[in-house]
């Protein structure tokens, strides 16, 4: 998973410095649309979120028929999800880049890169929620080096659609969007031959309405958390607006650069999820209780390495990137604050993607609802009154703190406190 993950961000960052020798506003419009894909990516998530807890703990059980036909269902559903997602914000793109602060030029560039975009998120979004079921399935390499080729193919198309090749003189940002696309396109018949290779589809209607049912249980809550994160970014870049496009430009380069170590992180706390979803449907509580002790270790240890490594290789990485004075100090003051939270952001990770492995979405929800709503906007409008700029982040970091600590001590006290065996336990 951090081959893949960190593929994946590699190809967003380079796709950036890409953007970055067209023009500022250019880059500008890039970091408008970061919280509408985070958004939508977060959705899918949501559903990859439910359908994974699912099907593991029915592979836990050893109810391996059960679990092929969830993944079926899974797949249609998240078609029909996307499908609904892109009628309802596609022709609203220009007013929701209006409301985040966008400028006239960058507006029109973000609008036109979204529009093109938009044609590849039915192919992410069968790409993603079809490595979430085969890492719950107990498939955990096949994903990943999914994901690289993805990846890697987008790196490659990025600069023929962006700058073109000798007499063809590329499309700019938009050739970004159409470089995703068509990168994304090829990686989802990859993903299908997988699936049918493996023999997990099983196509029949019958039992769809349970199945739904049990998805949207994990799913709907975990949708609805996944999208406070989002919420969240896209407040602080409303924020961050105010300060012109350079900043936000900077803001936006510097979240790419720190999503890349982040990424390991991330591919723990996914990793986390099956793993604890299994052993608990097979009634393994020890080994769930171990597997969340080193998952919070190992988060603390890695945000610590992290935060040493940005700080001492940011500036060369934000020099490649770009030349304008504005954009690379905003981006170091973000590279500065924000990174001290990494270990913190595992730790939720590991609680919440374990309380969804589990079969309880509440906890998460909940968690990140009091994050966004009475700490992370307070703390950084608090911050941005105080300190500027700097002080958005710092909010953010306090905000961070406090949730770990809950996460922390909720997910200990939910496992020590189950005295009943699985739902799905059997004696075989």
């Amino acid at each position: 998973m951090v081959l893949g993950l960190v593929s994946v961000m590699s190809a967003n960052l380079i796709e950036t410095v890409y953007i970055s020798l067209i023009g500022t506003e250019q880059l500008a419009a890039l970091g408008f649309t970061f919280p509408i894909v985070m958004l939508l990516q977060s959705l899918t998530m949501g559903l990859a979120v439910g359908a994974s807890s699912v099907v593991a703990r029915r592979v836990g059980a050893a109810h391996m028929d059960q679990a092929k036909i969830i993944i079926s269902h899974s797949l249609v559903i998240t078609v029909l999800i996307v499908g609904v997602l892109i009628v309802l914000v596609r022709p609203n793109l220009q007013s929701i880049f209006g409301l985040l602060g966008a400028q006239a030029q960058a507006q029109a560039l973000a609008v036109e890169y979204m529009e093109i975009w938009f044609l590849g998120l039915p192919f992410f979004a069968v790409a993603m929620v079809g490595s979430s079921l085969m890492r719950a399935m107990g498939d955990v390499a096949t994903p990943g080096y999914l994901m690289t080729l993805g990846a890697g193919l987008q790196i490659v198309l990025g600069p023929i659609f962006i700058f073109g090749v000798q007499d063809y003189a590329g499309f700019g940002l938009a050739g970004a969007a159409m470089a995703f696309v068509l990168a994304r396109i090829i990686g989802f018949f990859f993903y299908g031959y997988c699936l049918h290779r493996d023999r997990v589809l099983v196509f029949s209607a019958e039992g769809m309405l349970g199945s739904t049912k049990e998805i949207f249980h994990v799913g709907l809550p975990a949708i609805v958390g996944n999208l406070i994160g989002p919420a969240t970014m896209t407040f602080i870049t409303r924020l961050v607006a105010e300060y012109g496009s350079p900043v936000v430009a900077g803001f936006s380069l510097a979240a790419r650069i720190e999503t890349m170590l982040a990424m390991v992180i991330w591919a723990l706390s996914m990793s986390v999820a099956p793993f604890v979803g299994q052993n608990w449907g097979a009634g393994k509580r020890d080994r769930v209780r171990r597997a969340v002790f080193l998952g919070h270790g190992f988060a603390l240890g890695w945000g610590i390495f992290a935060y040493l490594t940005l700080y001492a290789l940011s500036p060369i990485a934000i020099g490649l990137a770009t030349d304008d004075e504005s954009v690379a100090n905003a981006a170091r003051t973000y590279l500065l604050i924000v990174p001290l939270g990494m270990g913190l952001m595992g730790v939720c990770a590991n609680a919440w993607n374990s309380f969804n492995a589990l079969g309880r979405p509440m906890p998460p929800l909940l968690m990140s609802a009091v994050q966004m709503l009475c700490l992370t906007i307070p703390l950084a409008i608090l911050g941005n009154n105080l300190f500027g700029f700097a002080g958005i982040f710092i909010g953010g970091l306090v905000s961070q703190l406090a949730i770990a600590l809950a996460a922390f001590v909720w997910l200990q006290r939910s496992i020590q406190g189950e005295s009943k065996a699985p739902s799905y336990a059997t004696s075989d």
